[in-house]
Order: structure tokens, then C-alpha cells, then sequence
């Protein structure tokens, strides 16, 4: 693994807004447009170092999903913070129905830096964003700067086909797409338009609305689009903690359809995504893979000896982008948490280059599908983190 400087290419922010990547630019606090898209510098990685990362991404993956089904067994939904019975009812029943309910993908977050084992920094599985970047832009990238290379990116091949996979599960109508429309740099947008073209290339009928747009019918019990037209299944880029809890959750919860053909909507990710997509899973591995080499231990209820050892970082259960994180080295002064937490081993993010770099590994179905790296001036990957492309030479 290493980190190469290049000149960008001329146009390289047109060309990327053509490919679907319009937020190419983020605004700092100081009011400056600086580069998201950063092909100033690009990492190379061999070809063994990917099949291994391959294989942890896999073997990570399959642990997660024994985790998922340890808390259901055990009853430990609490732990994340589930505690309305409806809530918890649905997410156990949707774990168990699973193998009837479409599940398309998640981005493991890992520290590496090519010297050692990947470590698991966290799983978002419910609503992933950096999707386009990752599938389209760079591949296109490596095409114009580097022909004949590789890319560790089967993301489009495998998005297709995990929908026409999963096709049969879908009940009639159109497969509709949904973001919120207060993303105002439009990545929410553009990840479910992508999204919606990869359905479409798989031969699903598809249609859009925005989380906003969606009514709800008196009348029949059921919500609707804005032409009062059933939504039988829904892909949503809009957080299950968020659907449970707005003003429409109970009507979620009443005609939700796990499967089982009793409730009239279905939804993706499906409500068991919610035991991924949650800091406390960070805990609940290492309970039950102590000292395994691709985990950091993290606990739930305080940092114990990592405070005077190693150092820890504090981890909201449910926050993105870095929102809430907090870094402790060791021998710090305790911090009283302001919202439930996971605290995890302080491990620093690898410099490259005077830059912090975290790997976002893509699962898709249940398979290692493709790699986007990220950069941030400070230990935390935070919402002004730039996306570098990468190839294997």
C-alpha cells in the first residue's frame, strides 16, 4: 500500500460531476470550496494485499451476522438502544424472516496500512453513502490514467446482480427509491439514483418519491405516493432509527412487511439492519472474538483499562460521519459521555503523507465488492474527508 502524488486531470470536476459525483466540492468552516474528489494522489496496492483484505472484509462480515444472531438469541436488543417492544418485535422478526427480505449492502470502515491486520473501526449497513464515488468515478479514473490496471471494484456487477437475485422477494409494483430532501450537497440523491439504476439494469420496475413526498391513506391504512399509488417495497436512504421514531412510526410498524405477506410495505435495508448499523455491535464482536486480529476491543459500558493503556475513542451508538466521536490518549482526564456509547481501542489512523486514511471495504450481498478510501486532516473521518482513487499494480 502506498500513497502516489499525480497531476489531476485537466476538467477532472466536470468530468467527475458527469459520471454522477455533482458534490465534488466541500465547503469548509472558513466558507472555502475545497476538493472531496482529490486525484491529486491516488494509493497503489498489490494484488495479494487486496485478496487478503478480500478475505478479512468476508470473514468480518460472516462474524457480524453471528453477533446479530447472538443478540436476537439473547436478547440483548437494549444494548443498542432498541427498548420499544414494537421496535424490538420487528427487528427480531425481520432477523428471523431474513432469508425472505431483499438486503443489498454495507461499507466496513478498516484501518490499514499495509504492514499488519485490518482493524474494524465500525459497519455501516443501513444507509452507506461514498457508494458513487467508489463504484463509478474511480473506475473511470484508473481507465483514463492507469489503462490496463486493476481496481478492487466489482460494486456495479454486483449491485446488478444482487437485485436480480432478490427480484423474487419484491411484491408486485414498482420497487420505489427514496432519500430525504434536506441533503442539500445531493450525495443522498445521487446514492439512490445510482442505486435505482442498478435495479433498473436488473429488469425491476422502479419509481422515486422523496422521504418527504410519501402520504399516507386514511382510508386504506397504507402510504402512498404523491399520486396516491400503494408503495409496496421501498428502498430508503433514510436511517431505521429515524423511520421508528418520526411522526409516521407507528404507521411503519403496523403494515411493515417482514416477509411473512401480513403488512403492505416493504423496506431496504430491512429493520434487522439495525443490529449492524449500530456502534454496540463493535462491543458485542469483541465479547465473542476476544483478541481476534482484525478486532479492536470496545466495550459498552466504559472504556475499563484501555483509559490508562492504549487510550480509547468514544463512539455515539448512532453516529455518522464522525458526529460525536471523541479521542482519549491514554491517561486523559475521564469524559462523562453525553449520549450512549461504544468505547473502542485507540487506534490511530495510519499517516500517509501528512494525511489520516480509512479504508471503506463494500459488501454486497454477502461479498467483499469493492474499496474507497478516505483522508482527513485529523484522527477522525469526518464530513470534510476527501475521497482518494486507487489502483493495484
Amino acid at each position: 500500500m502506498e500513497r502516489r502524488t499525480i497531476t489531476p486531470r485537466p476538467n477532472w470536476q466536470r468530468t467527475v460531476e458527469e459520471q454522477g459525483l455533482i458534490y465534488p466540492l466541500t465547503r469548509h468552516p472558513d466558507g472555502s470550496l475545497r476538493p472531496y474528489w482529490d486525484e491529486s494522489a491516488y494509493y497503489s496496492f498489490t494484488l495479494a494485499e487486496v485478496e487478503a483484505l478480500e478475505e478479512t472484509v468476508e470473514e468480518l462480515h460472516r462474524m457480524c451476522l453471528a453477533a446479530a444472531g447472538h443478540m436476537v438469541t439473547e436478547g440483548r436488543l437494549a444494548d443498542l438502544g432498541i427498548t420499544d417492544p414494537r421496535v424490538a418485535a420487528a427487528v427480531t422478526e425481520a432477523w428471523h424472516r431474513r432469508a425472505e427480505l431483499p438486503s443489498v449492502y454495507g461499507r466496513f470502515d478498516l484501518r490499514y496500512d499495509g504492514t499488519g491486520p485490518a482493524k474494524l473501526l465500525e459497519y455501516n449497513a443501513d444507509t452507506p453513502t461514498s457508494l458513487v464515488e467508489a463504484a463509478s468515478p474511480q473506475w473511470f479514473w484508473m481507465e483514463e490514467r492507469f489503462p490496463g490496471a486493476d481496481q478492487w471494484n466489482s460494486l456495479h456487477e454486483r449491485l446488478v446482480d444482487a437485485w436480480r437475485k432478490q427480484a423474487g422477494l419484491l411484491p408486485p409494483g414498482p420497487l420505489y427509491f427514496a432519500h430525504s430532501s434536506v441533503d442539500e450537497l445531493g450525495e443522498d440523491l445521487m446514492t439512490v439514483a445510482y442505486l435505482k439504476e442498478t435495479a433498473e439494469q436488473a429488469g425491476l420496475a422502479t419509481g422515486w418519491i422523496s422521504m418527504e413526498e410519501i402520504g399516507w391513506d386514511t382510508l386504506s391504512g397504507r402510504f402512498v405516493d404523491n399520486e396516491l399509488r400503494f408503495i409496496r417495497s421501498i428502498f430508503k436512504l433514510y436511517p431505521w432509527e429515524w423511520l421508528t421514531t418520526d411522526a409516521f412510526a407507528d404507521h411503519v410498524l403496523d403494515t411493515l412487511d417482514n416477509g411473512g405477506g401480513t403488512g403492505s410495505t416493504l423496506w431496504i435495508e430491512p429493520a434487522w439492519k439495525m443490529l449492524l448499523s449500530n456502534k454496540a455491535l463493535l462491543a458485542i464482536l469483541w465479547e465473542l472474538y476476544p483478541g481476534h486480529p482484525n478486532l479492536l476491543p470496545a466495550h459498552l459500558d466504559g472504556p475499563r483499562d484501555l483509559a490508562a493503556t492504549t487510550g480509547y475513542v468514544a463512539k455515539p451508538l448512532l453516529g455518522r460521519e464522525g458526529a460525536g466521536v471523541t479521542v482519549h490518549p491514554p491517561g486523559s482526564p475521564p469524559a462523562a459521555p453525553t449520549e450512549p456509547s461504544c468505547y473502542q481501542q485507540l487506534a490511530p489512523l495510519p499517516v500517509f503523507d501528512g494525511n489520516h486514511v480509512v479504508l471503506g471495504a463494500w459488501v454486497v450481498g454477502d461479498e467483499a465488492a469493492g474499496l474507497g478510501i478516505r483522508e482527513s486532516s485529523g484522527l477522525i473521518t469526518d464530513a470534510y474527508a476527501r475521497f482518494l482513487p486507487h489502483v493495484i499494480l
